[in-house]
Order: C-alpha cells, then structure tokens, then sequence
C-alpha cells in the first residue's frame, strides 16, 4: 500500500479540484474578443456547479503581451484589456461567495522588457545598479557574439544585445529579459508582490519557471555546446547552470514563511519541470505545498506505464509528507483528447505543423480515452488540476489560420513549431453566435465552427455528455476520497484496478478484450454499461464496493 499523509480540513488543497483559466480565452465581457477577469466573474457559477474547489488564473497583469501576459510589466496592476484591480476584487469576492479559492501566478524568472525597471538598466548603462538587477554580460570576439552558446526555450540564441554592446540573458522571448536572483533587491520586491496580492485575499500562487529562477553565472560561463542542442533546454543535465539549482530553494523557504503568515496558510504550487526524484525538493515541509505532475500528463495511454508513474509519484509526494498532483492537460501542451487519439509515437510539433493531417489523429478514440482518463486521475490520492474545456472534451485545435498564431514560438522558430495556441483556443459556452457564447463578437482565436455542438449549453441537458460525466464524478469524488491511501488490486497487463479506504475501486481497461468489475454498486462509468459488468476497452468505471 502507497500512502500520502490523511487530509486535515484546513489543508484543503491536498485532494482539491482545481481548475485553470487561461485568461484571455474564458469569456469575454466587453466584446473585443478578449476574456477578461468580468468575464471570469460572470461565469463562476457555472464553475461551482461542475464541482470544483479552486480556480488558477493565469497571469492578467499589466503586460505588452509579447508570451500572452507571461511578460509582465508590472506585477501590481491588471492589464487594462483584462479589467481592473477592482474587477480582480470583485472576482476574488464572488468566488469566495461561491466557496471557490482563487490561486493566481506569479511570474519571478523574468520580466518583460517595458517593466520599469528593465527601461533603467538599458538606460543607466554598464555597471549600474538598475543593471544589476537582470544579467548582461560583454558579448565574446570583440562583443560581436553572445557570451555563451545558450538557446531560449522558445528558439533562437538566449541573449540580445543593447545599443551599448552588451548582452542581456532571456531564456524565453527577448521581450523577456531574465532577473538575477543573486541579487538581494530582486527577492525584497517579490516578498512585496506576494503580500500585495495575499493582502487582497487570495489563496496562493503558481510559480512560473520554479525551477528556473536561480542560475550558475560564475565567470566564465558555462559552454552548453558538448550537450545535444536539444538538452540546453531540458532538465536530465547535472549540475545545469540554467534549470534546476540548488539555490533555489532558499527562496521558496522566505516564501513558504510568507505563506504561513497569514490564516489559514496560503499555498505554493510549482512548475518546476526536473530530473525524476528532484521534484520533492521543491515540496519539503518547509518549502512549497505543491509540485505539477509532469510525468503524469507526459504519458501515453498505456497499463504499465501509468501505473509506474501513479507509483513513482506517490512515493515521491509521501516522502516529504505533500501530497501528489495530477494534471493531463493545460496551457502549454497538446489537450490530451488529441494526444490520446495519436500514435503513442507520434511528433505533436510536426503534426500540428501538418494542421494535424499527419498522422490522421482518431478523435473519437481520443474522446473515448480522455473520458477514461479523466476518472483515473480524479480517484487518485492528491489534487486534480483540470484545465479549461476538458470538461467539454475540446481537441486541440491543430489547424489555425497562420494569421491568428499569437505564440512567439512560431516566429523564433522560423515558422517549425506552431507552440501552444493550439490548446488556448477560447471557449465555447452557446451552440451559436459569433463567438460560440466566448463574447459578443469573434474571439482573438476563432473556434471551429462545430465547437457549438460542444458547447456548454448544448451539454448541459445531455446526460451522456462529458460535461456530465465530469459533473458526477466531481460530486462523487469529494463524497469518497477519503485518506491519501491506495491500494493495487490488479496493476497490469491490460488493466488497473485499485481501491481506496472509503471503499471506492477504479478500475480502467487499456487492452482490447473487456475486464469482469468487481462486486459492488456500479458508481460512474465513462461510457454506458446498460447493465453489464464488462468493462469495454479504453473505459473506466468506479464501483462502491462497501
């Protein structure tokens, strides 16, 4: 039996639901084809309904919007196409009317390049104090070169240089020059920007690029060139300058002391994308409360692999007393439906460069898998990160007319990678209208025209639609979670099966033939069994078994 420690009532967030709003495609309120926080607010309680427990906003600070608001310009304002501060606190109010808790992201490994303090260190020059505060180093031959071979994340070199000859370090989008964090000033401002948001009632913050923010910049820096050029930018490099450092986690414990400031304790969560068994560091007692689950939502649909992470990660969590995330889909990734309905080897960059004719993805298999998936990741011990549309069961949109490609990905790639727009796609809440319900008129990324059948409304009275399905299983799983304990019943080949305390079996069929259920009453499956105790292929089942 895998363990996580059992759930007191104020650690609401070790078996949470939590869903996240990717800002700028939830709903639009004033009809410029942009969501916005009003827009958020509006529709809260149709999030109350699917039976969630927090909401993820994602950034919707003021910001030239150069990585979709990930460049932030200032870390205490709202960006004035997203709303207010005064919209942001009648959003927090309403939701916590609803019983929602609202965690929202913070963006500490760089910023973007009109923040007022990037402006001083172009300004003020070589060896000045505002310069300090970022990292720029002379360039080699002459100044002529960056100083090192390193790549940004999103293509291209990771270092831009100013009109003075110097170069300045960004590991994503020139617009978005990174901070040096072994400067004292940059700490102070952060511990700032948390009370000023903790201060508005907010319940915790995602941590963008955790992993990312402390860096080896010991002179000579570091060459990468003796990695494969695909490993700059991976996390399986030792001793890494860029990713990963030990360093980091003495921001997290001056974090974690702010956190637990205030009553109940605020959280952090971390996306912190590291070497496996490294991810707990960041979760320790006294450093955050939460790491995202990569490795989850990076596998294929396959028994024994999934069982080997829901193992991995367990004993990883239990280690250090957190409890595990799940996560199969969000912002930065193909949605699952899609890769599900994939070959388990296929390039997601190269279909979607195909407008995802190549390989011909099966969306109906897709579908039929995510519905399954969804019920094995929500009766797992932990905290479920669900993002927008998956409930609807949205596709990735593989096909999007190149005019409407916002991602910096698919220039800095020199038009090989299209990046994530894909998955950002704003939702659709009516089957008509010239945004689908999204707003008054059409979306910054137009939805395919038969989104309206999926709409929200269109499901809302179809009992056997996604929509529904997510709706019971949320009612069920805050009824018999229980502990943090899991115990395997049958773990492959073909299927798993396990149970948890309260006396619920999940039971999930990856193999051709159907699987026998066990006794016990027949809780939710994600396709109907019009009385059958066979288990059909790619389906899952929960059953009640006391």
């Amino acid at each position: 039996m895998t363990e996580v420690a059992r759930t007191p009532a104020a650690d609401w967030w070790r078996q949470a639901t939590i869903y996240e709003i990717y800002v700028r495609s939830f709903a639009d309120s004033d009809g410029d084809g942009i969501g916005d926080l009003p827009g958020i607010a509006a529709r809260l309680p149709e999030l109350a309904d699917l039976g969630i427990d927090a909401v993820w906003l994602t950034p919707f600070y003021l910001s030239p919007m150069a990585d979709g608001g990930y460049d932030v310009a200032d870390y205490c304002d709202v960006d004035p196409t997203l709303g207010s501060l005064g919209d942001f606190d009648a959003l927090l109010r309403r939701a916590h009317e609803l019983g929602l808790k609202v965690i929202v992201d913070i963006v500490p490994n760089h910023t973007s390049d009109q923040h007022a303090w990037f402006k001083a260190a172009v300004a003020d020059g070589v060896g000045s104090a505002a310069r300090a505060r970022y990292i720029f180093r002379d360039g080699v031959d002459g100044g002529a070169k960056p100083p090192t071979d390193w790549l940004a994340n999103f293509g291209g070199p990771a270092w831009t240089q100013v009109d003075d000859g110097q170069w300045y370090l960004h590991m994503f989008t020139p617009e978005q020059p990174d901070l040096n964090w072994s400067n004292p000033e940059i700490g102070t401002e952060f511990e700032l920007i948390l009370r000023f948001w903790l201060n508005r009632g907010v319940d915790g913050f995602r941590i963008d690029v955790a992993h990312g923010m402390a860096k080896n910049l010991t002179e000579p820096l570091p060459a990468l060139g003796i990695h494969a050029v695909d490993r700059q930018l991976r996390y399986e490099v030792v001793d890494h300058p860029l990713w990963d450092r030990d360093e980091v986690h003495e921001i997290f414990r001056t974090w974690r002391r702010i956190l637990n400031e205030y009553s109940p304790p605020r959280i952090g969560v971390a996306e912190a994308w590291v070497m496996p068994g490294r991810r707990a560091r960041y979760i320790r007692h006294d450093e955050l409360h939460q790491a995202f689950n990569f490795d989850f939502l990076q596998t294929v649909w396959e028994c024994d692999a999934l069982a080997d992470v829901v193992d991995s990660s367990l004993t990883e969590a239990g280690a250090v007393g957190a409890s595990p995330t799940w996560v199969l889909s969000n912002h930065d990734v193909v949605r699952h439906p899609s890769r599900y309905a994939l070959p388990p080897d296929a390039d997601t960059v190269e279909w979607l460069l195909s407008d995802g004719t190549m390989p011909k993805a099966d969306l109906a298999l897709g579908s039929k898998r995510a519905r399954a998936a969804a019920l094995l990741m929500l009766a797992l011990p932990g905290s479920a990160y669900l993002y927008q549309g998956e409930e609807l069961g949205l596709h990735e949109v593989a096909d999007i007319e190149q005019r409407y490609l916002a991602d910096p990905t698919w220039e800095r790639s020199g038009h090989q990678d299209k990046g994530r727009d894909g998955s950002r796609v704003p939702l659709p809440w009516e089957p008509t209208g010239p945004s689908l319900g999204f707003g008054s008129s059409t979306a910054w990324i137009p939805q395919p025209p038969d989104w309206g059948a999926i709409s929200r409304t269109s499901q809302e009275s179809d009992a056997s639609s996604i929509l529904d399905l997510y709706k019971a299983t949320l009612r069920l799983r805050q009824q018999f979670m229980g502990d943090g304990q899991l115990r395997w019943l049958h773990r492959g080949p073909g299927h798993l099966a396990f149970a948890r305390s309260s006396g619920l079996v999940c039971v999930v069929n990856f193999g051709e033939a159907a699987v026998e259920l066990p006794a016990g009453r027949l809780l939710v499956a994600s396709q109907r069994l019009d009385g059958s105790r066979q288990l059909p292929a790619d389906t899952a089942a929960w059953i009640l078994t006391n």
